[in-house]
């Protein structure tokens, strides 16, 4: 959060590496700054959701991470997006040195399709999913947040297809 004297009415917003700076007014109120903070984190997830990375930007997304968050020490040889993992957001094979991500996962919010790269680097490391794969994952801090996402939408798609609303 950033107060400022100059501005006057806007609001802003931006990423800055894994933070999120909101611009705003000096004379706002507490909770107009709160009410602020919510829209503008939906505005910057509704942007974010709606960019589709292509191949080439997912494989230096995967360097990036990888420089990031496990010392440069997974090093991928392709890293692309598939369209035949439906019950998998992604899959590696460290033999290969090869990392696939669901199509399902375009469209959702950076910090969500970051940790399954990550997900994915980690195994190049170590092909399991015991202490030593999970203590990987520790740095980054939106494991659980990306987590809970994940499991909130296949939770959605179990539920039963509702009637739509009526608007009479």
């Amino acid at each position: 959060m950033r107060r400022s004297s100059r501005r006057r009415r806007t609001v802003s917003a931006y990423r800055e590496g894994d933070r999120t700076v909101v611009l705003i007014p000096a004379r706002m109120s507490e909770a107009e700054e709160r009410r602020w903070v919510t829209v503008m984190l939906d505005k910057l997830a509704a942007q974010e959701s709606r960019r589709t990375l292509g191949d080439s930007e997912l494989a230096e997304r995967a360097e990036r991470l990888s420089e990031q968050y496990l010392d440069g020490r997974a090093r991928p040889a392709t890293v692309r997006w598939v369209t035949n993992q439906n019950t998998r957001w992604g899959s590696c094979t460290p033999a290969e040195g090869s990392i696939r991500l669901s199509h399902r996962l375009q469209g959702m919010p950076e910090y969500v399709v970051d940790y399954v790269l990550l997900h994915e680097l980690a195994h190049l490391l170590v092909p399991g999913h015991g202490q030593r794969f999970w203590q990987l994952l520790e740095s980054y801090p939106r494991t659980e947040r990306a987590r809970g996402y994940l499991e909130g939408v296949v939770a959605a798609e179990r539920l039963p297809h509702l009637p739509a609303a009526r608007t009479e």
